[in-house]
């Protein structure tokens, strides 16, 4: 079972519990934060444990050296940033890997593949490019709120639109439902751009130059179609002309928060 599939059941049992006790569709759709990230959290756990036990938990080669300095400089204004109301224990882990991935779960537990780094010989803003839009993700808690949107749609279909009632119990439609929740189906367009906007923001605030954001994900959807490569993070990060020419309009605002922090660092 990969990363996000052992989250989904986590994520499946505490929303059934919250299912059952609460009493509206909007109680159900607005989630508890801390509940979740607290999930998340013994899910990353496990998942690590497992890297542990496997050997591939990588703290000592350049890669991971490289990678947890850019974590420590974006972690304070990820920490400013959060608005959920809900402090994060941020935490990341390079893992030993060709895989071309990384991810970041409710609560900011993260994960980068020394893969990406490796292969797509990343400079430190290109990093930091992709662990700020990971940061963002999580920042903006798109996993939460995907979940909470097809919870409403499908208890909305399914009970013709009436309110849900409480204390019923979970239908075999219910459980069915919310053990499609899709975390690790790919962002929404929407989301995708948020998350680049706001790793734009965290990057130039930790003064690495936002328009490493460009040809990190140019390189990617270079490599991706003709190597072997197992390029994970194109599935969930669908890349185009569109989003990079998104980015290049943000460039004006970003950058001077870059100049002013480069000058600090």
């Amino acid at each position: 079972m990969g990363t996000f599939g052992k989250l989904k059941i986590s994520i499946l049992a505490a929303t059934m519990t919250t299912l059952v006790g609460c009493t509206t569709v909007a109680d159900v759709a607005g989630y508890n934060t801390a509940a979740l990230n607290n999930s998340a959290a013994k899910n990353y756990n496990e998942v690590i444990g497992k890297a542990h036990s496997q050997g591939t938990v990588d703290r000592t080669s350049n890669t991971a050296i490289r990678v947890n300095r850019v974590f420590t400089r974006l972690k304070p204004y990820a920490q400013q940033a959060n608005a959920t109301g809900i402090p994060f224990d941020w935490q990341l882990t390079v893992i030993r890997s060709p895989e071309l991935n990384a991810w970041a779960m409710p609560g900011g537990k993260m994960a980068v593949y020394t893969g990406i780094v490796e292969t797509l010989k990343l400079t430190d803003a290109e990093i930091a490019a992709i662990i700020g839009h990971e940061m963002t993700h999580a920042l903006e808690e798109h996993i939460k709120k995907d979940a909470g949107q097809k919870i409403l749609t499908g208890l909305a279909l399914q009970l013709g639109g009436a309110a849900l009632q409480a204390k019923t119990g979970l239908s075999a439609d219910s459980i069915s439902l919310l053990s499609d929740l899709g975390i690790d189906k790919p962002f929404s367009r929407s989301q995708e751009s948020e998350a680049d906007a706001g790793g734009l923001r965290l990057m130039a605030q930790a003064g690495y130059d936002p328009a490493a954001a460009i040809s990190v994900w140019k390189k990617m959807e270079a490599v991706q179609g003709r190597s072997n490569a197992v390029v994970t993070l194109m599935s969930t990060h669908p890349n185009s002309q569109q989003r990079i020419n998104k980015i290049q309009e943000l460039l004006p605002e970003v950058t001077p928060i870059y100049q002013a922090a480069a000058k600090a660092h």
